[in-house]
């Protein structure tokens, strides 16, 4: 009698299967096989859901509402009871919509720490590859960000972290000549600042020398030796994210390549974030990546230039002050405005943008950006608004950050300021108010 086949074995379901080590082809440990997608769900407390249909249910009660009365308004009862009435329950709509918004944006808010427990591990590997002793010290892991934001910042993060590791911290030998104690600590930390998250990435190590940068930048062609000799420190720092500039003279697995600090500044700028540079040689070295809360909406002033109106994010803002032509001042050609005792360079939005300007701007916006303080000269102003930025994939103007409907179903270009100051050259001498000189 032939023996029965013996049954296969029952296969793995998905939703449990493990994923397989993969290993690299010239040996060394195995590492996990990472998933080419990014994570499409999120985990959302219940109370933020019960608060999103709350506030769901009390919009449809408020729109029977506007719905009753404008029927009554229809049929011709246009009494002032029922204008007050249309009146109120537009406003209160206003609020419900409003509080809605905020409440579908707290529901893609996750906690930090989900992505900067992945980086202990990293630092303490790196360390004993390198030979060092350091910890890796996390706090304000408890501050929320916009999910997508937090997968947008895992590369840049991870630079930063194995920049301080290799970069910042000395070797044993160094710590120990300057009288430092044998375990160097970097610390990885975030907080919330109004509506701003600022992470910060310090290290007790070497720190930076602004005139050792300088040299570098200049020896490797990436200014000339005029423009370093104009460099204050400060400004100096920022010279690390050119593209192309190391420290390394030796290219290893870890750094050396000049790759790196300008990818990390251009993510950072993607996401609307800023990112600064503080140092003190011998002592450490600490960096700063300011982000807006959320990308889904952004807080703009909309100005007007000619007939266009255009928007700049409201973070940039200071304050709007009238400009008299009789109050702009050339120094070295350039127009510029004193505000508080202040000399402050005049840029003109139809400069920057490179259009052909109809009139002499009646209005700056004191603004602060890419590391500048200047006044923004424009025609008017629409106001402040709440706007849902569309990219421009295709078709990206250059200094233009994306668009955005307004109230009336005008399209309003949203203003990139770091791209436009970068681009574009400053007011000459025939240009904004040169009749007024």
């Amino acid at each position: 009698m032939a023996s029965a086949p013996t049954p296969a074995p029952a296969p793995v379901p998905a939703a449990v299967a493990e994923p397989q080590a993969v290993r690299p082809p010239s040996g060394g440990a195995p590492q996990p096989q990472q998933s080419l997608q990014k994570e499409t769900t999120i985990r959302i407390d219940t109370a933020r859901l019960d608060q999103v249909l709350n506030l769901s249910g009390e919009i449809g009660l408020t729109k029977n509402r506007i719905s009753n009365l404008k029927s009554q308004i229809v049929h011709g009862n246009t009494d002032p009871d029922t204008i007050k009435a249309l009146d109120l329950a537009v406003s209160q709509l206003d609020l419900l919509v409003s509080d809605l918004q905020n409440a579908v944006m707290k529901t893609r808010m996750q906690p930090i720490g989900r992505l900067f427990q992945k980086y202990p591990r990293l630092a303490r590997d790196l360390a004993r590859q390198l030979g060092k002793d350091v910890e890796l010290v996390l706090s304000g892991e408890e501050t929320e960000l916009d999910k997508t934001m937090i997968e947008d910042l895992n590369d840049p993060l991870v630079h930063l972290v194995r920049n301080a590791v290799d970069h910042g911290i000395e070797g044993p030998e160094e710590r120990q000549a300057s009288n430092k104690p044998g375990k160097a600590i970097v610390t990885l930390s975030a907080s919330q600042v109004g509506d701003h998250i600022y992470i910060e990435i310090a290290d007790d190590g070497r720190g930076m020398r602004p005139d050792t940068i300088r040299s570098k930048a200049v020896e490797k062609g990436l200014i000339d030796a005029e423009m370093a000799n104009g460099l204050d420190d400060r400004q100096s720092l920022q010279l690390i994210f050119l593209p192309g500039f190391s420290t390394k003279d030796q290219i290893s697995s870890v750094s050396g390549r000049g790759v790196g600090m300008d990818v990390v500044k251009t993510n950072i700028t993607r996401l609307n974030g800023k990112i600064d540079i503080e140092s003190v040689p011998g002592q450490g070295t600490t960096l700063t990546i300011s982000l807006p809360l959320t990308l889904a909406i952004l807080p703009v002033l909309v100005v007007r230039l000619n007939d266009q109106s255009f928007a700049v994010p409201l973070s940039l803002v200071r304050e709007i002050i009238p400009i008299n032509p009789s109050e702009v001042q050339r120094v070295s050609g350039r127009a510029t405005m004193v505000v508080r005792e202040e000399v402050l360079p005049v840029r003109s939005l139809s400069t920057l943008l490179g259009w052909q300007a109809k009139r002499n701007p009646a209005y700056g916006v004191l603004m602060h950006a890419a590391d500048n303080t200047f006044i923004l000269a424009v025609d008017g102003f629409v106001g402040r608004d709440d706007v849902v930025i569309k990219p421009l994939a295709d078709i990206k103007p250059k200094g233009i950050a994306g668009a955005t409907l307004s109230g009336d179903g005008s399209i309003v270009l949203v203003l990139d300021m770091e791209e436009l100051l970068s681009r574009s050259p400053a007011d000459t001498p025939g240009g904004l108010f040169a009749k007024a000189a």
